[in-house]
């Protein structure tokens, strides 16, 4: 993961925004990988005098959150110091709950996975064994590191839910957590910071750190489906962290009933079409909603994820661009609208998740979350 910027922030020297500047340096930092910057590169990207980026940079060698890379040679006076993120100083939890199981990810600071644990997980259990089960998992992945500090835990799960207050709402077959606090019950479990938010929406989130795609909807298909939505370079999550909800448009007036209790619902359509076997036509189905997201939002691309997108992404990916390139021919739009297949089946969810602690340490503020 690169989760370079195009353009560094611009820092401020002022005291009250000593945060905000140390998470522009390491986000340089980050970005330069193995290789290193020097300190009067930092200073030139953030703006900040080299007064303050040696203060700041001097204080995170100290908190082991960078070393000494070397020397660069120099065109004129000394050779320049070049530093380097640690990315072993300290990580973060990941945790994808699923409505059949778990996937849980210890990333370094660079994103990179460190230690990955899958189990299975009954999602209409009742909420003291799904905590348990999910505190169990967060438990022993943290063994894995056991003398480096775990920033936080990120939770994803599947929506719809506050995402400011860490509460779900009424998920799809599973009514009974409808305004279950997950955020604080699991703070409570782990004793760790928590940040919750919708299994897609964290998905979007690691796949826009890790390259440029522009505006992009990420669909993921697996025990249901919905939608991350990245606009503007940040998810967009809705006035009240709703959107996304894309498996729940009605396709078919007349149709077969829903989870959701609506009737010719994309998911249910989709779903179905898997289940007979007839994938062509689930893409199909697939390739119709996405191109009606294409032609509301204007976005550049469209991502597919999610194991059952994973089982055959070819057959996903060549239905979901022919519908969206045959709208297009009908002067719908959408024509130069970029079609891919994420990869990983359910992985990026829980990589996702720890992005959602790892954002803010790196100045990434539009992701930031809200911790219990």
């Amino acid at each position: 993961m690169n989760g370079s910027r195009t353009k560094a922030q611009a820092g401020v020297n002022l005291p009250a925004l000593r945060h905000h500047n140390a998470a522009l340096v390491l986000d340089l930092l980050r970005a330069a990988g193995a290789e290193g910057i020097s300190r009067l590169e930092l200073a030139e990207r953030t703006g900040l005098t080299p007064q303050a980026v040696s203060k700041i940079t001097a204080r995170l060698r100290a908190e082991g959150l960078a070393v000494g890379a070397g020397l660069r040679p120099s065109t004129g006076g000394k050779p320049r110091t070049v530093l380097r993120l640690v990315p072993d100083a300290q990580f973060a939890v990941g945790l994808h709950l699923d409505r059949d199981g778990l996937t849980a990810v210890l990333v370094d600071l660079a994103g990179r996975s460190v230690a990955v644990t899958t189990a299975p997980l009954d999602f209409g259990a009742p909420a003291e064994q799904v905590l348990a089960d999910a505190a169990d998992a967060v438990r022993d992945l943290s063994a894995a590191e056991p003398h480096k500090p775990v920033l936080g835990l990120g939770v994803a799960v599947p929506g719809p839910l506050d995402h400011r207050d860490g509460v779900l709402h009424r998920v799809t077959g599973f009514p009974q957590w409808d305004g279950f606090p997950l955020r604080d019950a699991l703070a409570e479990r782990t004793g760790l910071p928590v940040t919750v938010d919708k299994d897609t929406n964290a998905a979007a989130l690691t796949l826009s750190l890790s390259e440029p795609l522009g505006d992009f909807a990420y669909l993921h298909l697996g025990t249901g489906l919905g939608a991350g939505l990245v606009l503007g370079g940040e998810v967009h999550r809705g006035a009240r962290t709703g959107a996304g909800e894309f498996g729940h448009q009605t396709l078919q007036l007349d149709g077969p009933l829903c989870g959701c209790g609506g009737r010719g619902c994309i998911e249910a359509l989709c779903l179905a079409a898997e289940a007979r076997g007839d994938r062509a036509e689930a893409a199909r189905v697939l390739g119709a909603g996405a191109a009606n997201l294409v032609g509301l939002l204007d976005i550049d691309r469209v991502v597919l994820g999610g194991r059952t997108v994973a089982a055959d992404e070819d057959t996903y990916v060549r239905g979901v661009r022919a519908v969206i390139e045959e709208r297009a021919a009908r002067g719908g739009g959408g024509g130069t609208v970029t079609v891919i297949a994420a990869g990983g089946g359910d992985r990026p969810v829980a990589e996702g998740a720890a992005q959602l602690v790892l954002a803010p340490v790196f100045g990434r503020v539009g992701e930031r979350g809200e911790w219990g």
